[in-house]
């Protein structure tokens, strides 16, 4: 049987990403934790740990090309994904786990001190209640049903010269319905090992005043 971990680093290589050693055996730490807390928690609808490394770990590093920081806010965060991923592949983020589920919070906070990761903050807070003193260079999520709605919510969250990464799947008109003031950058096909199923990024920013 494939190891959890070898799955990681062929889907790793598969991507063309260069990851250390140290970050690939935190992922793998991830997978076995979001695993065994999901028996009891029902954190996400996937239930298999080799499906888990491709449509949860493989998914969130394929936007790590469009990662620019240094302040990352992740959305409903849920059980910290992308956020934590993102966060162990590129320590020198500043990660924000925004979400208001109290038991998705707190696998958050344990898999953070599990694995060490001191640049993650996981906050239990509502979007529309959640005003930090300052903005985000990028906000992040893959957990939102419109991009209308991910931007328009959280748009008193994002830095005047920042930008959205809406992870989506297929996208039928979602990039022409974007509320005023708020333009597309690009969308993008990402390439995700394993999985067959469309994936897009889709960047978006404020129009400028």
């Amino acid at each position: 049987m494939t190891s959890i971990k070898t799955r990681l680093e062929q889907g790793i290589d598969a991507m063309g990403c260069t990851l250390s050693s140290e970050a690939i055996e935190r992922m793998s730490e991830f997978v076995a934790l979001l695993h065994k807390w999901n028996r009891a928690y029902n954190l996400t609808a996937v239930r298999d740990p080799d499906q888990m490394v491709s449509r949860h770990v493989l998914d969130s590093l394929s936007v790590l090309p469009w990662l620019q920081g240094p302040g990352l806010l992740d959305v409903g965060s849920g059980a910290g994904i992308p956020g934590i991923l993102l966060a162990i592949a590129r320590p020198e983020l500043q990660v924000t786990l925004l979400d208001g589920n109290g038991k998705k919070v707190r696998f958050q906070q344990h898999a953070c001190r599990t694995l060490g990761l001191e640049n993650v903050e996981p906050v239990h807070e509502r979007l529309e209640q959640y005003h930090p003193e300052r903005g985000f260079d990028q906000i992040i999520s893959r957990a939102f049903s419109t991009l209308s709605q991910f931007t328009e919510t959280s748009q008193h969250l994002l830095a005047a010269d920042g930008e959205w990464l809406a992870m989506k799947g297929r996208l039928d008109s979602e990039p022409d319905a974007l509320p005023s003031g708020i333009e597309l950058i690009e969308t993008i096909e990402l390439n995700v090992p394993n999985e067959s199923g469309q994936r897009h990024l889709i960047r978006a920013r404020q129009l400028s005043a």
